[in-house]
């Protein structure tokens, strides 16, 4: 397997992103966050990083750091670390959220992009990441204990929320 690099999005990363974006709509899985219909790329991008610094926060948002995942200069995956956990986060988001997209799953990618999120985790002075995954994603739950993850229980599904799968993994900070 060739080296997998995260990092930021960026002005380029337009097709593929939007084409990832479509593919893993099917799941019912955004690989953009809070894409807006008609805004221009290089806006999306310039949000993002906006994000990232805690800038233009929604309500229930915290900042959070936005990374594709590329292979041999294609994108296979995406990231998204947040900060800092609020209610809905402390119970069914966690610190960590991933995605692969589906020509690319079972390659070790998903392992790969956990582990440099437990970096930006440690950056951020997180100890111990929060990460979740559907009750049954057998898939992402091996991922999080190939990491490190220690089970914590199950979060109830709620109003529009699946059942989680809870797990502390340690950072290494």
């Amino acid at each position: 397997m060739s080296d997998l690099l995260l990092r930021p999005l960026g002005p380029d990363d337009e097709a593929q992103a939007r084409a990832a974006h479509a593919e893993l709509a099917a799941d019912g899985f955004d690989f953009l966050h809070d894409e807006r219909p008609g805004e221009p790329w290089a806006a999306y991008v310039e949000r993002v990083e906006g994000l990232r610094r805690g800038v233009g926060l929604g309500e229930g948002r915290v900042p959070a750091t936005f990374l594709v995942a590329e292979v041999d200069g294609e994108i296979v995956g995406r990231a998204s670390v947040r900060h800092e956990l609020n209610d809905f986060l402390a119970t069914w988001g966690g610190h960590v959220g991933y995605g692969v997209r589906p020509a690319h799953r079972r390659r070790g990618h998903a392992t790969a992009i956990l582990r440099g999120c437990l970096e930006v985790c440690r950056e951020h002075g997180i100890e111990q990441a929060l990460v979740t995954c559907d009750v049954d994603n057998v898939g992402s739950a091996a991922v999080i204990e190939a990491c490190g993850g220690v089970p914590d229980g199950v979060a109830p599904t709620a109003e529009s929320v699946a059942a989680k799968k809870r797990y502390w993994v340690p950072t290494g900070l």
